[in-house]
């Protein structure tokens, strides 16, 4: 289906030429896909049109495997063909530009890439840009907003630029489901091109709201450019549907159910896909278990380093393993024949499931994408909601330390604000596009630029947000077409005609999924999420800035403690769920004695943990909302090693509140230093040999740095971090 926002202009040529055009693309098309048959589709044509021969602005959306990148390489062949200079192509991910630089290739045109992964190849990419002898121009949107890009290498691209694509374009929007702020500097760019420069925006997962939304960024011009506002945005918008799919919910009561089915079911699926997972800890520990069942699959998550994702990307295409366990760091532009896709946990929206399941069925009959829901999925997305756009007084802050202090580096700006690193810079790229800061080497400076906080626009993206996750919730409990149901949630109308059930999913009798699971399948799986056990990281490094804070602490920390122990993650599968009842609690229902199960885990621990052997006294951080529960998990400690407690970091400052600067480590050591201090048993002047440090959750890891720091000042050998729960 075709619709434009407003009348297409008259053609630039006549209808013969418009056919030798086409013609000529059509040969490329050829070449790009190693077929002699191979003919180009009217929407692809129109779109190509649009682009090559009316140099107008559009928006595709249409479902992955559709042949957007098509479009965009054979409309560079084109223009190139034509004396235009090279197009520039914004990608949001190293593997799909490796992708397409390979596709390119093959039509031949030659691509190159500029990412944080070739800084040395830079000047040579530059060079051959200058000289002509590169065709496309990939770039990551954080390359954008670099300051020695942005300043010396975005005006050229800008001044030459025959064709600019944005890839993945629901980045753009903060409607969509993937927003990214550095995709908004594409805007500075749309209103920097020359007259006429044509521009495609492409997505698979767009629905009404976004797909308006980028349009009208699209629309962005000169003022003298009329003949472009006269003509619109063209947006082509196919239907999403995706025949090979074949869609299901499996609904089991607790997590061991669920990596059973998991682990007894994977071999039946067809060849080799994707299992999804909410948090980077259950890829891991999903993927020990299926490997541990027989099972060829590996964890693939935002820690994974670069060229090892690039290996298991090609051990999935080529089918050497069952499957990847992967955060949603495996996503936009991923292009393989996948055989399914399951979720194990629900994604926080529909479109963002739509576009996980949507990896699957590209060149195969039949495609099962199976969704295993649990009860903690909703806090996994309170907890990524929580990340959104600051209060007004935190950008205020931000704004007037940036005032006073002039130039500074993120790290600096911590000390003066207090919110998390990855909060703080995603901030800061909003205020650069907004025109109030400006991103320069060395950190940010203000611009002294007006600012205006739209309350009422996040008010509404977060509305929309929480309607979303409704709209997910919905989805597990209906009994109509599945496939009809998402579709309706992307706005993506069924064909005149058509009927309303897909037929293929499990609603409409196309998928029979088996929701039991054996005996064996789940004793195993039942065994593993019954072993407790997670390695507390020390803290290596001091903060930068706490100078700032009246702290004379900087560099590596040498005398703080060493790797601990936590019975468990708050987001994992297994002792999780008796940690997220514990600490979610209502404030005064969540203290008491530490629970039974938690008791035998902490003894599993112990015997577990061979340094634990030499530990000859125990200490303990005290709590004011939980001070039972941390005193009977030191007493119990204490008499299991038959230890005697020496220490205590108490509480001095209960003007500082429980967490106070958890939300960047600058702030949380110095809140830390003012709220506690060391306090000796009434029998002792100092500590010696190995102390067992006993806290009830980790959240920064500050709390039990500092404590094991004064611990060792006062005569500790070692310091070994115990805790009940590890938030993270």
């Amino acid at each position: 289906m075709t619709s434009t926002s407003a009348t297409q202009a008259e053609p630039s040529s006549g209808t013969a030429d418009r056919a030798a055009v086409r013609e000529e693309a059509e040969g490329l098309l050829r070449r790009l896909v190693g077929r002699d048959d191979a003919v180009l589709r009217e929407d692809q044509w129109t779109a190509i049109e649009a682009l090559a021969v009316d140099r107008r602005r559009a928006l595709v959306v249409q479902r992955t495997g559709w042949g957007k990148s098509a479009v965009y390489f054979l409309a560079t062949a084109l223009l190139r063909a034509r004396g235009a200079g090279p197009t520039v192509i914004v990608s949001p991910l190293l593997a799909l530009m490796r992708n397409q630089i390979e596709a390119a290739e093959r039509a031949g045109i030659k691509a190159v890439t500029i990412n944080s992964t070739n800084l040395d190849d830079w000047e040579a990419v530059h060079a051959d840009i200058s000289s002509g002898g590169v065709d496309v121009l990939l770039v990551s949107p954080e390359r954008l907003n670099n300051p020695s890009f942005r300043d010396e290498v975005l005006p050229r691209l800008a001044a030459t630029t025959g064709l600019l694509v944005v890839d993945e374009a629901h980045c753009i929007s903060d409607w969509g489901h993937d927003f990214r702020p550095d995709y908004r500097r594409i805007r500075t760019l749309l209103g920097d091109l020359q007259t006429g420069i044509p521009v495609l925006a492409t997505t698979a997962t767009a629905n009404e709201r976004v797909t308006r939304d980028v349009a009208e960024q699209l629309a962005t011009s000169r003022a003298e450019d009329a003949e472009l506002e006269r003509q619109g945005v063209l947006v082509l918008r196919g239907s999403l549907d995706r025949e090979s799919l074949r869609l299901g919910v499996v609904r089991l009561r607790t997590a061991q159910q669920r990596l059973a089915w998991l682990a007894e079911h994977l071999g039946d699926l067809p060849g080799s896909g994707i299992v999804y997972c909410l948090t980077v800890a259950a890829t891991e520990e999903v993927a020990e278990h299926l490997r541990k069942a027989g099972h060829t699959v590996a964890a693939y998550s935002g820690r994974t380093e670069t060229a090892e994702r690039q290996s298991l990307e090609a051990d999935l295409i080529a089918g050497r393993v069952k499957a990847l366990v992967a955060t949603s760091a495996l996503g936009m532009g991923f292009d393989a024949t996948l055989g399914f896709v399951v979720n194990l946990g629900a994604p926080a929206s529909p479109v963002s499931y739509y576009q996980q399941v949507g990896r699957a069925g590209r060149g195969t009959p039949e495609a099962p994408a199976v969704l295993l829901p649990a009860t903690e999925d909703r806090d996994i997305w309170a907890y990524f909601a929580s990340l959104a756009f600051p209060r007004e007084q935190q950008v205020r802050d931000t704004l007037a330390a940036l005032a006073e202090q002039g130039t500074s580096s993120t790290a600096v700006l911590e000390t003066y604000v207090d919110l998390s690193r990855t909060r703080l810079e995603t901030m800061l790229k909003v205020l650069d596009v907004d025109g109030a800061v400006r991103r320069v080497r060395g950190g940010w400076e203000s611009t002294g630029q007006p600012w205006t906080y739209d309350e009422e626009r996040y008010r509404r993206v977060t509305e929309a947000r929480e309607r979303e996750q409704q709209a997910m919730l919905d989805y597990l409990d209906t009994d109509e077409c599945r496939m009809a149901y998402l579709r309706r949630q992307l706005d993506d109308p069924l064909p005149e005609g058509a009927s309303a059930a897909c037929g293929r999913c499990d609603n409409c009798g196309g998928l029979d999924l088996a929701a039991s699971v054996s005996d064996d399948a789940l004793s195993a799986a039942d065994e593993a999420l019954a072993r407790p056990g997670v390695t507390l990281s020390p803290r290596k490094l001091w903060p930068t800035g706490l100078a700032n804070l009246g702290l004379d602490l900087k560099g590596k920390i040498a005398d703080g403690p060493a790797e601990g122990r936590a019975v468990a993650r708050l987001t994992d599968l297994g002792h999780g769920q008796a940690l997220r009842a514990l600490f979610t609690a209502r404030v005064d229902d969540q203290d008491g004695p530490v629970p039974p199960g938690l008791v035998q885990a902490v003894l599993e621990v112990l015997g577990d943990w061979p340094e634990a052997r030499a530990v000859s006294s125990v200490a303990y951080v005290d709590s004011t909302t939980r001070p039972q529960l941390v005193r009977d998990l030191a007493s119990g400690v204490s008499r299991s090693l038959g230890v005697p407690i020496v220490a205590r970091l108490a509480v001095v400052d209960p003007d500082v509140e429980p967490g106070r600067g958890a939300a960047n480590s600058a702030r949380r050591v110095a809140a830390v230093q003012r709220r506690y201090a060391l306090e000796l048993a009434p029998d002792r002047d100092e500590v010696t040999g190995t102390v067992l440090l006993v806290d009830d959750l980790q959240v920064t890891g500050w709390t039990l740095t500092v404590a094991g720091r004064a611990l060792r000042g006062a005569g500790a050998g070692a310091v070994l971090p115990l805790t009940l729960g590890l938030q993270a």
